[in-house]
Protein backbone atom coordinates (compact mmCIF):
# COMPACT_ATOMS: atom_id res chain seq x y z
CA UNK A 1 0.00 0.00 0.00
CA UNK A 2 2.93 2.34 0.70
CA UNK A 3 4.22 2.09 -2.88
CA UNK A 4 0.72 2.65 -4.22
CA UNK A 5 0.30 5.74 -2.03
CA UNK A 6 3.63 7.20 -3.19
CA UNK A 7 2.60 6.59 -6.80
CA UNK A 8 -0.72 8.37 -6.25
CA UNK A 9 1.01 11.29 -4.54
CA UNK A 10 3.35 11.52 -7.52
CA UNK A 11 0.34 11.92 -9.81
CA UNK A 12 -0.95 14.94 -7.86
CA UNK A 13 1.84 17.30 -9.04
CA UNK A 14 1.40 16.80 -12.81
CA UNK A 15 -2.37 16.88 -12.37
CA UNK A 16 -2.21 20.27 -10.66
CA UNK A 17 0.26 21.52 -13.29
CA UNK A 18 -2.13 20.59 -16.11
CA UNK A 19 -5.02 22.16 -14.19
CA UNK A 20 -3.06 25.39 -13.69
CA UNK A 21 -2.41 25.57 -17.45
CA UNK A 22 -6.09 24.98 -18.25
CA UNK A 23 -7.25 27.51 -15.64
CA UNK A 24 -4.95 30.21 -16.98
CA UNK A 25 -5.60 29.39 -20.64
CA UNK A 26 -9.38 29.14 -20.50
CA UNK A 27 -9.57 32.37 -18.54
CA UNK A 28 -8.07 34.22 -21.50
CA UNK A 29 -11.20 33.32 -23.48
CA UNK A 30 -13.31 35.47 -21.19
CA UNK A 31 -14.66 38.48 -23.09
CA UNK A 32 -13.73 41.99 -22.05
CA UNK A 33 -10.61 43.86 -21.05
CA UNK A 34 -9.80 44.03 -17.31
CA UNK A 35 -7.95 47.29 -17.90
CA UNK A 36 -11.19 48.93 -19.03
CA UNK A 37 -12.96 47.72 -15.88
CA UNK A 38 -10.19 48.97 -13.59
CA UNK A 39 -9.83 52.30 -15.38
CA UNK A 40 -13.38 53.32 -14.51
CA UNK A 41 -14.09 56.86 -15.72
CA UNK A 42 -10.60 57.02 -17.28
CA UNK A 43 -11.29 54.16 -19.67
CA UNK A 44 -11.15 56.56 -22.59
CA UNK A 45 -7.59 57.65 -21.73
CA UNK A 46 -5.05 55.51 -23.66
CA UNK A 47 -2.21 56.46 -21.31
CA UNK A 48 -4.12 55.24 -18.24
CA UNK A 49 -5.03 51.99 -19.98
CA UNK A 50 -1.41 51.45 -21.05
CA UNK A 51 -0.19 52.09 -17.50
CA UNK A 52 -2.70 49.60 -16.03
CA UNK A 53 -1.75 46.93 -18.57
CA UNK A 54 1.94 47.45 -17.82
CA UNK A 55 1.40 47.22 -14.04
CA UNK A 56 -0.63 44.03 -14.37
CA UNK A 57 1.68 42.52 -17.04
CA UNK A 58 -1.22 42.39 -19.48
CA UNK A 59 1.03 43.76 -22.19
CA UNK A 60 3.32 40.71 -21.93
CA UNK A 61 2.95 37.51 -24.00
CA UNK A 62 0.59 34.93 -22.53
CA UNK A 63 3.34 32.38 -21.89
CA UNK A 64 5.29 34.96 -19.91
CA UNK A 65 2.20 35.90 -17.88
CA UNK A 66 1.58 32.21 -17.14
CA UNK A 67 5.14 31.48 -16.03
CA UNK A 68 5.17 34.58 -13.83
CA UNK A 69 1.90 33.57 -12.18
CA UNK A 70 2.95 29.92 -11.79
CA UNK A 71 6.30 30.82 -10.25
CA UNK A 72 4.51 32.86 -7.58
CA UNK A 73 1.89 30.19 -6.95
CA UNK A 74 4.60 27.60 -6.30
CA UNK A 75 5.88 29.91 -3.56
CA UNK A 76 2.39 30.20 -2.06
CA UNK A 77 1.73 33.67 -3.51
CA UNK A 78 -1.52 33.84 -5.49
CA UNK A 79 -1.08 37.53 -6.21
CA UNK A 80 -3.26 40.53 -5.36
CA UNK A 81 -6.89 41.10 -6.17
CA UNK A 82 -7.11 43.88 -8.75
CA UNK A 83 -10.47 45.06 -7.41
CA UNK A 84 -10.33 44.46 -3.64
CA UNK A 85 -6.60 45.27 -3.36
CA UNK A 86 -5.72 42.49 -0.95
CA UNK A 87 -3.76 39.22 -1.30
CA UNK A 88 -5.70 36.43 -2.99
CA UNK A 89 -4.34 33.96 -0.44
CA UNK A 90 -5.95 35.94 2.39
CA UNK A 91 -9.25 36.01 0.49
CA UNK A 92 -9.10 32.22 0.06
CA UNK A 93 -8.38 31.66 3.77
CA UNK A 94 -11.22 34.03 4.65
CA UNK A 95 -13.83 32.42 2.38
CA UNK A 96 -12.79 28.76 2.71
CA UNK A 97 -14.34 28.22 6.19
CA UNK A 98 -17.66 29.61 4.92
CA UNK A 99 -17.77 27.23 1.95
CA UNK A 100 -16.53 24.35 4.12
CA UNK A 101 -19.32 24.93 6.65
CA UNK A 102 -21.93 25.06 3.90
CA UNK A 103 -20.52 21.95 2.22
CA UNK A 104 -20.30 20.02 5.50
CA UNK A 105 -23.93 20.82 6.37
CA UNK A 106 -25.06 19.87 2.87
CA UNK A 107 -23.13 16.61 3.09
CA UNK A 108 -24.70 15.70 6.43
CA UNK A 109 -28.16 16.39 4.98
CA UNK A 110 -27.31 14.28 1.92
CA UNK A 111 -26.13 11.33 4.03
CA UNK A 112 -29.10 11.50 6.40
CA UNK A 113 -31.54 11.49 3.47
CA UNK A 114 -29.75 9.45 0.81
CA UNK A 115 -28.27 6.46 2.65
CA UNK A 116 -31.38 5.41 4.63
CA UNK A 117 -33.56 5.87 1.56
CA UNK A 118 -31.18 3.72 -0.49
CA UNK A 119 -31.28 0.97 2.14
CA UNK A 120 -35.08 1.14 2.37
CA UNK A 121 -35.42 1.08 -1.40
CA UNK A 122 -33.25 -2.03 -1.72
CA UNK A 123 -34.93 -3.91 1.15
CA UNK A 124 -38.41 -3.00 -0.15
CA UNK A 125 -37.59 -3.53 -3.81
CA UNK A 126 -40.52 -3.11 -6.24
CA UNK A 127 -42.79 -1.95 -3.41
CA UNK A 128 -44.32 1.48 -2.73
CA UNK A 129 -41.36 2.46 -0.53
CA UNK A 130 -39.00 1.70 -3.42
CA UNK A 131 -41.08 3.74 -5.85
CA UNK A 132 -41.26 6.66 -3.42
CA UNK A 133 -37.48 6.62 -2.82
CA UNK A 134 -36.76 6.55 -6.54
CA UNK A 135 -39.19 9.41 -7.09
CA UNK A 136 -37.46 11.51 -4.44
CA UNK A 137 -34.07 10.70 -5.99
CA UNK A 138 -35.34 11.71 -9.43
CA UNK A 139 -36.60 14.98 -7.96
CA UNK A 140 -33.24 15.70 -6.33
CA UNK A 141 -31.33 15.09 -9.55
CA UNK A 142 -33.73 16.94 -11.85
CA UNK A 143 -34.65 20.13 -9.96
CA UNK A 144 -32.25 23.04 -10.63
CA UNK A 145 -30.58 24.46 -7.55
CA UNK A 146 -31.51 28.06 -8.33
CA UNK A 147 -35.23 27.23 -8.67
CA UNK A 148 -35.31 25.17 -5.48
CA UNK A 149 -33.46 27.92 -3.62
CA UNK A 150 -35.95 30.57 -4.73
CA UNK A 151 -38.91 28.35 -3.79
CA UNK A 152 -37.46 27.70 -0.32
CA UNK A 153 -36.94 31.43 0.22
CA UNK A 154 -40.52 32.17 -0.79
CA UNK A 155 -41.86 29.50 1.58
CA UNK A 156 -39.68 29.71 4.69
CA UNK A 157 -38.65 33.38 4.54
CA UNK A 158 -41.46 35.28 2.83
CA UNK A 159 -44.54 33.22 3.71
CA UNK A 160 -43.63 31.63 7.05
CA UNK A 161 -40.88 34.00 8.20
CA UNK A 162 -38.96 31.17 9.90
CA UNK A 163 -35.55 31.70 8.31
CA UNK A 164 -33.59 34.69 6.98
CA UNK A 165 -33.73 34.82 3.17
CA UNK A 166 -30.02 35.50 2.69
CA UNK A 167 -26.81 36.56 4.38
CA UNK A 168 -24.35 34.76 6.60
CA UNK A 169 -23.37 34.83 10.28
CA UNK A 170 -20.09 33.11 11.29
CA UNK A 171 -20.28 30.20 13.70
CA UNK A 172 -17.97 32.02 16.08
CA UNK A 173 -20.42 34.92 16.43
CA UNK A 174 -23.77 33.14 16.85
CA UNK A 175 -24.04 29.37 16.38
CA UNK A 176 -27.80 29.10 15.92
CA UNK A 177 -28.06 32.19 13.73
CA UNK A 178 -25.26 30.78 11.59
CA UNK A 179 -27.18 27.52 11.20
CA UNK A 180 -30.34 29.48 10.36
CA UNK A 181 -28.60 31.40 7.57
CA UNK A 182 -27.02 28.30 6.01
CA UNK A 183 -29.65 25.58 6.44
CA UNK A 184 -31.61 26.49 3.28
CA UNK A 185 -28.60 26.69 0.93
CA UNK A 186 -27.23 23.52 2.55
CA UNK A 187 -30.51 21.72 1.83
CA UNK A 188 -30.47 22.96 -1.77
CA UNK A 189 -26.95 21.57 -2.26
CA UNK A 190 -27.63 18.40 -0.30
CA UNK A 191 -30.67 17.25 -2.28
CA UNK A 192 -28.67 16.54 -5.44
CA UNK A 193 -25.97 14.62 -3.55
CA UNK A 194 -28.63 12.76 -1.55
CA UNK A 195 -30.12 11.51 -4.82
CA UNK A 196 -26.73 10.24 -5.99
CA UNK A 197 -26.01 8.54 -2.66
CA UNK A 198 -29.47 7.00 -2.64
CA UNK A 199 -29.04 5.44 -6.07
CA UNK A 200 -25.57 4.07 -5.31
CA UNK A 201 -26.61 2.78 -1.87
CA UNK A 202 -29.59 1.03 -3.42
CA UNK A 203 -27.48 -0.62 -6.12
CA UNK A 204 -24.79 -1.67 -3.62
CA UNK A 205 -27.37 -3.07 -1.20
CA UNK A 206 -29.15 -5.03 -3.94
CA UNK A 207 -25.81 -6.55 -4.93
CA UNK A 208 -24.94 -7.40 -1.32
CA UNK A 209 -28.34 -8.92 -0.59
CA UNK A 210 -27.92 -11.30 -3.52
CA UNK A 211 -24.61 -12.70 -2.28
CA UNK A 212 -24.08 -16.19 -0.86
CA UNK A 213 -23.06 -14.99 2.60
CA UNK A 214 -26.43 -13.23 2.99
CA UNK A 215 -28.31 -16.34 1.95
CA UNK A 216 -26.21 -18.33 4.42
CA UNK A 217 -27.02 -15.87 7.21
CA UNK A 218 -30.72 -16.18 6.47
CA UNK A 219 -30.46 -19.99 6.33
CA UNK A 220 -28.97 -19.94 9.84
CA UNK A 221 -32.14 -18.32 11.08
CA UNK A 222 -30.80 -14.83 11.76
CA UNK A 223 -33.33 -12.03 11.95
CA UNK A 224 -33.78 -10.02 8.78
CA UNK A 225 -32.74 -6.85 10.60
CA UNK A 226 -29.42 -8.46 11.59
CA UNK A 227 -28.87 -9.75 8.06
CA UNK A 228 -29.47 -6.33 6.54
CA UNK A 229 -27.64 -4.11 9.01
CA UNK A 230 -24.76 -6.33 10.11
CA UNK A 231 -23.95 -8.40 7.04
CA UNK A 232 -25.24 -6.69 3.89
CA UNK A 233 -24.83 -3.03 4.85
CA UNK A 234 -21.21 -3.30 6.03
CA UNK A 235 -20.13 -4.55 2.61
CA UNK A 236 -22.51 -2.36 0.61
CA UNK A 237 -21.20 0.86 2.15
CA UNK A 238 -17.63 0.33 0.88
CA UNK A 239 -18.23 2.05 -2.50
CA UNK A 240 -20.67 4.52 -0.92
CA UNK A 241 -18.03 5.79 1.53
CA UNK A 242 -15.55 6.52 -1.24
CA UNK A 243 -18.25 8.06 -3.42
CA UNK A 244 -19.28 10.29 -0.51
CA UNK A 245 -15.75 11.65 -0.23
CA UNK A 246 -15.75 12.65 -3.88
CA UNK A 247 -19.24 14.13 -3.60
CA UNK A 248 -18.09 16.23 -0.65
CA UNK A 249 -15.40 17.70 -2.90
CA UNK A 250 -18.06 18.39 -5.51
CA UNK A 251 -20.09 20.25 -2.89
CA UNK A 252 -17.13 22.51 -2.10
CA UNK A 253 -16.51 23.23 -5.77
CA UNK A 254 -20.10 23.38 -7.04
CA UNK A 255 -21.76 25.89 -4.72
CA UNK A 256 -21.37 28.86 -7.07
CA UNK A 257 -25.03 29.48 -7.95
CA UNK A 258 -26.33 28.56 -4.50
CA UNK A 259 -23.94 30.90 -2.68
CA UNK A 260 -24.75 33.68 -5.11
CA UNK A 261 -28.53 33.25 -4.68
CA UNK A 262 -28.37 33.23 -0.87
CA UNK A 263 -25.59 35.86 -0.66
CA UNK A 264 -23.28 33.48 1.19
CA UNK A 265 -19.76 35.03 1.14
CA UNK A 266 -17.93 31.84 0.19
CA UNK A 267 -15.93 30.62 -2.79
CA UNK A 268 -18.95 30.69 -5.10
CA UNK A 269 -19.90 34.32 -4.58
CA UNK A 270 -16.25 35.34 -4.58
CA UNK A 271 -15.57 33.80 -7.98
CA UNK A 272 -18.81 35.13 -9.52
CA UNK A 273 -17.92 38.67 -8.45
CA UNK A 274 -14.36 38.17 -9.70
CA UNK A 275 -15.55 37.00 -13.11
CA UNK A 276 -17.88 39.97 -13.52
CA UNK A 277 -15.08 42.37 -12.54
CA UNK A 278 -12.40 40.61 -14.64
CA UNK A 279 -10.38 40.06 -11.47
CA UNK A 280 -8.11 37.40 -12.98
CA UNK A 281 -5.89 36.69 -9.94
CA UNK A 282 -8.93 35.91 -7.78
CA UNK A 283 -10.48 33.66 -10.42
CA UNK A 284 -7.21 31.80 -10.91
CA UNK A 285 -6.51 31.46 -7.19
CA UNK A 286 -9.98 30.28 -6.19
CA UNK A 287 -10.33 27.79 -9.04
CA UNK A 288 -6.84 26.38 -8.41
CA UNK A 289 -7.50 26.10 -4.66
CA UNK A 290 -10.81 24.34 -5.35
CA UNK A 291 -9.10 21.98 -7.79
CA UNK A 292 -6.44 21.21 -5.18
CA UNK A 293 -9.10 20.39 -2.58
CA UNK A 294 -10.91 18.14 -5.04
CA UNK A 295 -7.71 16.31 -6.02
CA UNK A 296 -6.78 15.76 -2.37
CA UNK A 297 -10.28 14.50 -1.54
CA UNK A 298 -10.09 12.11 -4.49
CA UNK A 299 -6.83 10.83 -3.01
CA UNK A 300 -8.54 10.45 0.38
CA UNK A 301 -11.34 8.48 -1.33
CA UNK A 302 -8.79 6.09 -2.83
CA UNK A 303 -7.08 5.67 0.56
CA UNK A 304 -10.41 4.99 2.29
CA UNK A 305 -11.30 2.40 -0.32
CA UNK A 306 -7.95 0.70 0.22
CA UNK A 307 -8.36 0.87 4.01
CA UNK A 308 -11.85 -0.65 4.16
CA UNK A 309 -11.37 -3.22 1.38
CA UNK A 310 -8.85 -5.88 2.55
CA UNK A 311 -8.65 -7.48 -0.90
CA UNK A 312 -7.14 -4.32 -2.39
CA UNK A 313 -4.57 -4.09 0.43
CA UNK A 314 -3.29 -7.53 -0.50
CA UNK A 315 -3.15 -6.67 -4.22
Amino acid sequence: MGIWLLRRLGQVVPTLLILSFLIFGLQQLMPGDPALVLAGEERGNPEVLAQIRAELLLDRPLWEQYLHWLSRVVQGDFGFSWRIRMPVGELILEKLPVTFQLGAMAFVIAVVIGVPMGILSAVRRDRPADWMANGVALFGISVPNFWLGIMLMLLFSVELGWLPPSGYVPLTEDFWQSVATTIMPAFVLGTGVAAVLMRHTRAAMLHALSQDYVRTARAKGLRERVVVWKHALRNALIPVVTLGTIEFGRLLSGAVLTEHIFSIPGFGKLIVDAVFNRDYPVVQGVVLATALIFVLLSLVADILYMAINPRLRRA
